[in-house]
């Protein structure tokens, strides 16, 4: 039977050569008890003072913890990674990415979160796990699911968040069968993941805040141009659909 595998890291960084320092995850299967996977890990690379005030993780905690490939939860993850489970993950570049740094390469089937929620979700002001957290109110039912997994909840910590990940991916799937009815939600999920987001509404940040990505090509082309080549931090799914208004198509 299919597992479903809710994880999160923390990390040293954002950067290139940032490492992982906490792997977090819980193992969902049909009929069986939850597993519960969450190691703290040492890295060679320094906590970075910014990272350090999301996750407030110090490098006395991670002293003297092995590295993230010999950890308990590394091991479980490696034997879980088979192509009838399946992988969920909020913002899954950023995980996967600091994942093969360690030498994972996913085999599972991916469910992006953060994309089919832009996907489904597209009339919110954001997608952030911690922003639908308090939007729903899953916060309301965390003291009791967590009891029940024997975790401790923390914003920006990697179980913590998977925690509220497990709550999040209930209502998220409730809203694709609903989108798609006929289609299952699980199989369209993945499905979503792989299907870029072509943003329609109005800018969030920059000095077009409040206009749309066409009514910028109309003012300012260049702008878009500069984005494009000069925002390393741009996502997927801005810089797909800032490509697709720029070819015109």
């Amino acid at each position: 039977m299919a597992k479903f595998v809710l994880l999160d890291t923390e990390t040293t960084g954002a950067g290139e050569t940032d490492r992982i320092i906490q792997l977090g995850f819980i193992v969902l299967e049909a009929g069986q008890q939850t597993e519960v996977y969450n190691d703290f890990c040492s890295a060679e690379v320094p906590i970075a003072f910014g990272a350090m005030e999301v996750h407030h993780i110090t490098p006395e905690m991670i002293e003297g913890k092995p590295l993230c490939t010999e950890t308990a939860a590394y091991r479980a993850l490696m034997a879980l990674n088979r192509d009838e489970n399946y992988l969920v993950i909020h913002n899954a570049p950023f995980d996967l990415g600091m994942l093969e740094k360690e030498g994972f390469a996913n085999g599972m089937k991916l469910i992006d979160t953060l994309r089919c929620a832009r996907h489904v979700f597209e009339e919110e002001e954001a997608h952030r796990l911690q922003y639908f957290r308090y939007k729903m109110g899953l916060y309301k039912e965390e003291a009791a699911e967590a009891q029940k997994l024997g975790v401790e909840i923390k914003a920006h910590d990697a179980i913590g968040d998977v925690l509220t990940l497990k709550l999040f991916l209930s209502r998220l799937r409730a809203r694709v069968q609903e989108r798609f009815p006929g289609e299952n939600p699980v199989e369209k999920m993945v499905a979503l993941t792989k299907e870029p987001v072509f943003y329609k509404g109005p800018m969030r940040f920059g000095k077009y805040k409040g206009k749309t990505l066409f009514e910028i090509a109309a003012d300012d082309r260049g702008y878009l141009q500069w984005m494009m080549d000069k925002m390393e931090n741009l996502d997927d799914d801005m810089r797909y659909s800032v490509n697709r208004v720029l070819s015109g198509v």
